[in-house]
């Protein structure tokens, strides 16, 4: 059975001897880039399955590696694993294209939790095999397979997060999706629910989407959470 691929982008060497150490007892393959500009380097000429980023390194930093990685390979998943874990590093991190964001210093199980859920949501085929698919809500139109959106014929540029959250919100078919519903969907079960992160994402959504455009798509069931849909005439 072919073995999971981990590249592990980490600066400090006994860390990351540590890390492989204890994912190769799991059954996992780990390649180390000790800093920024080798993990750019081996994103773009080798393919894991997973990615394990920090976020301080040397010479490129881990933002901008988190973005050629999402450029390079839209669906391989990625963990930022970092000591920087305020809420706007976290925004930050997921704007760049990360999945996950996990603080150290953390438990191994935990990382491996982690890793074991994303690798479960990938794709099962390439993504060079899969299909476009266009969602439609009024005027909205999203291209799933370029990842773009447009309203009225007019493009609207989004994060890698506000795009998650608006195409999750338009495949539940105007049903209601609870904030903890939404950060399982768009930040997976172990995101920091102690955050205000999904009204604000809600919010700058609505500035794209709604605020210069009629009728309102993104709507609050007040207690209840937020949906997506064409309202009748009151």
């Amino acid at each position: 059975m072919k073995k999971t691929k981990v590249l592990l982008v980490e600066d400090e060497p006994k860390v990351a001897a540590s890390v492989k150490a204890w994912l190769e007892e799991n059954d996992f393959v780990v390649e180390i880039a000790p800093d920024g500009a080798v993990g750019q380097y081996l994103v773009q000429t080798n393919f894991f399955d997973i990615i394990l980023l920090d976020l301080n390194l040397p010479f490129v930093s881990g933002y901008d590696v988190c973005k050629t990685i999402r450029a390079v390979h839209p669906g391989v998943p990625i963990i930022l694993v970092t000591a920087l874990g305020s809420v706007e590093q976290k925004l930050t991190g997921f704007d760049a294209g990360a999945d996950d964001y996990l603080v150290k210093p953390y438990d191994f199980r935990e990382l491996l939790a982690r890793m074991r859920n994303l690798l479960k949501k990938k794709p099962s085929a390439p993504l060079a095999e899969m299909p476009d698919e266009m969602l439609r809500v009024a005027d909205l139109e999203i291209n799933t397979g370029f990842k773009t959106v447009s309203r009225a014929g007019k493009a609207i540029d989004l994060t890698a997060k506000e795009y998650s959250l608006l195409e999750y919100l338009v495949r539940l078919n105007g049903r209601v999706a609870s904030r903890h519903e939404i950060v399982e969907a768009v930040w997976d079960v172990n995101f920091d629910t102690g955050t205000n992160v999904v009204e604000v994402y809600i919010n700058f959504l609505r500035k794209k989407i709604d605020r210069n455009f009629e009728p309102k798509l993104i709507h609050t069931k007040q207690g209840l959470g937020y949906f997506l849909n064409v309202l009748p005439p009151a």
